[in-house]
C-alpha cells in the first residue's frame, strides 16, 4: 500500500543536497562496489571464457592434424613394418643356409683335423716301432734317438694341446736312450772288418824261412857276377860261406820258453784265413747283437790262431792284434731301454680317438 501511494504521489525532483546525502550512504557505495566488481568479473570470465574456446579450437585442430600425421606415420611404420619382417624373413632364411653351410664345414675341418691327427700318429707309430725293432735287434740307439727327437718335432709343429700327454712319454723315453753309455757300434764294426781285410795279407809262420832261403839264394848270382875268374879271393869266400852253411845246416839250436810255429801242409793255409775270417765274423755278428761273451770268446780264438799260425815279427800282424785286444776290452753288454711305453701311449691315444665316433 505504501507503494502504491508512493506511486499516486507525484515524485518530487531530488534536491542535490538530497542527491548527496544519498551518495554518502556506504550501503549505496558497497551495492555499487559489488556491481562494479561482479561486472568486472563477468567481463573478465566472458574474455578468459573466448580465450579458453579459441585456445580449445587451436588445439582440437592441431590434435586432428596431429592424429591425422600418426595415422599416416603408423601406416608408413605399418608398411615399414611389413618390409623389415619380410627382409627378417629374408635373412633368417640366410642365416640358416649359412648355419648349415657352417655345420658342414665345421664337420668337414673336424675331418680334416681327425684325418690329419691320424696320419700323424700312423707317421710317428711306424717310425717308433721300426726305432724300437732296431733297438732290439741291433742296439741302434743313436736310431732310436733320432726316431723319438723326430715323432717329438712332429708333434710340437702341430701344436693340439690333446698331444701334450702323449709328448710327456716320448720325452720320458728319450731322456732315458740319452743316458745310455755310447757304444761305437760304426767304429768297433768298421775296425773288424778292416781285420778281416787284412787276413789274407797276413804272412804264415811257415813262411818265413823259406823266404830267407829265397833271399839267399838270390845274392849268389850277384856274387858270381862280382867274382872276376874262379880262383879269385872272392870264390875262396863264398865257398867259405857255403860250408859254414851246410855246418850250421847239422846243429839245431831250439827255444823251449816258446812254442814253435805250427807247421801247416800248403793246402792247409787258405782254409786257416778262411776259418779266421769266419771267427772274425762271427766276432761281428756278435757285436751287433751285443752279445759280451760270444764277442770276446771269437777274439780270443782269432788271437790265439794269429800267434800259433802267423809271422809274429811282421809290423802287420802287430797291427792286427793291437787292434783285436782294444775291441776285446771294450764292453758292448749295455742294457738297452725299450720303446714300450711310447708305443702304449700312441694305442692308448689312437682308441681315444676313435672311442668317440
Amino acid at each position: 500500500m505504501n507503494e502504491a501511494l508512493d506511486s499516486a504521489t507525484p515524485q518530487q525532483p531530488a534536491s542535490p543536497g538530497h542527491a548527496a546525502s544519498s551518495w554518502r550512504n556506504p550501503w549505496v557505495l558497497l551495492v555499487a562496489l559489488a556491481f562494479g566488481l561482479a561486472a568486472w568479473q563477468w567481463l573478465e570470465t566472458r574474455l578468459k571464457l573466448a580465450e579458453t574456446q579459441q585456445e580449445l579450437a587451436r588445439r582440437l585442430v592441431e590434435g586432428e592434424a596431429v592424429m591425422v600425421e600418426s595415422r599416416a606415420l603408423a601406416r608408413q611404420s605399418q608398411e615399414q613394418l611389413s618390409a623389415l619382417l619380410v627382409r627378417l624373413g629374408a635373412l633368417e632364411a640366410k642365416i640358416g643356409e649359412s648355419q648349415s653351410q657352417q655345420a658342414m664345414l665345421e664337420e668337414l675341418y673336424q675331418g680334416l683335423a681327425r684325418g690329419r691327427d691320424e696320419w700323424v700318429l700312423a707317421e710317428i707309430e711306424q717310425g717308433v716301432t721300426l726305432a724300437a725293432q732296431q733297438l732290439q735287434l741291433a742296439g741302434n740307439v743313436q736310431g732310436a734317438v733320432l726316431a723319438l727327437q723326430t715323432a717329438d718335432a712332429r708333434l710340437a709343429g702341430s701344436s693340439r694341446p690333446q698331444f701334450i700327454s702323449l709328448r710327456k712319454v716320448l720325452v720320458r723315453d728319450l731322456d732315458r736312450l740319452r743316458a745310455v753309455p755310447q757304444v761305437d757300434m760304426v767304429g768297433m764294426n768298421l775296425r773288424l772288418e778292416s781285420v778281416i781285410n787284412a787276413v789274407d795279407g797276413l804272412p804264415l809262420a811257415v813262411e818265413a824261412r823259406p823266404r830267407l832261403n829265397e833271399a839267399t839264394a838270390s845274392a849268389v848270382p850277384a856274387a858270381d857276377a862280382v867274382a872276376n875268374s874262379p880262383l879269385g879271393l872272392e870264390f875262396w869266400r863264398r865257398l867259405g860261406s857255403d860250408f859254414w852253411d851246410e855246418v850250421k845246416g847239422l846243429i839245431r839250436i831250439q827255444r823251449f820258453d816258446r812254442d814253435e810255429p805250427a807247421l801247416l801242409a800248403p793246402g792247409q793255409a787258405f782254409f786257416l784265413r778262411e776259418n779266421l775270417k769266419l771267427r772274425l765274423l762271427n766276432a761281428r755278428l756278435a757285436l751287433l747283437a751285443r752279445e759280451q761273451w760270444t764277442f770276446r770268446n771269437e777274439l780270443k780264438h782269432a788271437q790265439a790262431w794269429l800267434d800259433r799260425y802267423f809271422d809274429s815279427r811282421e809290423p802287420s800282424l802287430h797291427t792286427v792284434q793291437g787292434a783285436l785286444k782294444q775291441l776285446a776290452s771294450t764292453d758292448i753288454s749295455i742294457e738297452v731301454p725299450t720303446l714300450n711305453e711310447s708305443l702304449a701311449a700312441i694305442k692308448t691315444f689312437k682308441l681315444g680317438k676313435e672311442q668317440p665316433r
